[in-house]
């Protein structure tokens, strides 16, 4: 039995652990689509296109509930996959609900209005496309009044990452933070946007100051899939755990070993 996690490169593998770590006994099938990451610098058809690519080849690995582990993703293409394209029997979530149901402290089966929230003033850090798409202040609005959302686009950070050039990473950090605070100078909260990010959250920490509650994907999205598999045991698909790339498979690995501090053995999708 086994789960499919997706996302364009190798920062879901922050997602993927987490799920690891709350659903030890579950298997779970990874794919990241390295030949044509970055996503967060293309179009939002083209995002779509290489998302459903990506989804097809997880439900034909046996997988009948996959992740977008991927905020660009998740933003430019999973609502079109749900009205559309995603099969009767088959799911496709995306890591932006545990994020608002974090931040608004509100399940996402509730329906009532929306109502105000303690923090007031979120700074987004995310990829230009999922930034350009607004989805997560959409989706925000649902469920919260009075919030004031001021997104930074951080180019680059996602490359810098993927090269595993963590120096050049945490220089982006640092000069995305200081171009939000010249934005807003003082955000109660900052969402990473980005399952990369994790990879780089005692950075943004630093840079924000400690005052400022940072929220990140990981665990939150891992315990989210527990309580749906709860409620959907049906949706734990077939399927060998695999690691699964577009990319150059040695490349990947060494990288994802460099990520996560274990040795992982990436093949070819």
């Amino acid at each position: 039995m086994a789960i499919g996690i997706f996302d364009s490169g190798l920062g879901g593998l922050t997602v993927l652990e987490a799920a690891q770590r709350r659903l030890p006994d579950v298997e779970f099938i990874y794919l990241a689509d390295s030949a044509n990451a970055p996503y967060g610098v293309r179009t939002a058809d083209d995002i779509y296109n290489l998302t459903c690519a990506a989804v097809q080849r997880l439900f034909d690995a046996g997988c009948d509930l996959v992740i977008l582990a991927c905020n660009t993703a998740s933003a430019a293409a999973l609502r079109r996959m749900q009205e559309a394209w995603v099969p009767a029997d088959k799911r496709v979530l995306g890591v932006f609900v545990p994020l608002i149901e974090a931040l608004t402290e509100r399940n996402w089966g509730d329906n009532s209005p929306p109502r105000e929230v303690e923090v007031k003033h979120v700074a987004l850090f995310a990829t230009p496309a999922t930034v350009a798409s607004r989805a997560f202040q959409r989706e925000l609005a649902f469920r919260a009044i009075g919030v004031d959302v001021e997104a930074q686009a951080c180019g680059g950070v996602v490359d810098a990452i993927e090269d595993g050039d963590m120096i050049l990473a945490e220089a982006l950090v640092r000069s995305h933070v200081d171009a939000l605070r010249r934005k807003m100078p003082d955000p109660q909260a900052a969402i990473l946007g980005c399952t990369h990010y994790p990879l780089m959250e005692a950075s943004f920490q630093t840079a924000l100051g400690p005052d400022v509650k940072v929220f990140s994907q990981g665990h939150l999205v891992g315990d989210s899939l527990a309580d749906y598999l709860e409620r959907h045991p049906d949706k734990i698909g077939g399927g060998t755990a695999a690691y699964l790339t577009t990319g150059d498979p040695a490349r990947v690995s060494d990288r994802a070993t460099q990520f996560l501090r274990r040795q992982i053995i990436f093949d070819a999708a």
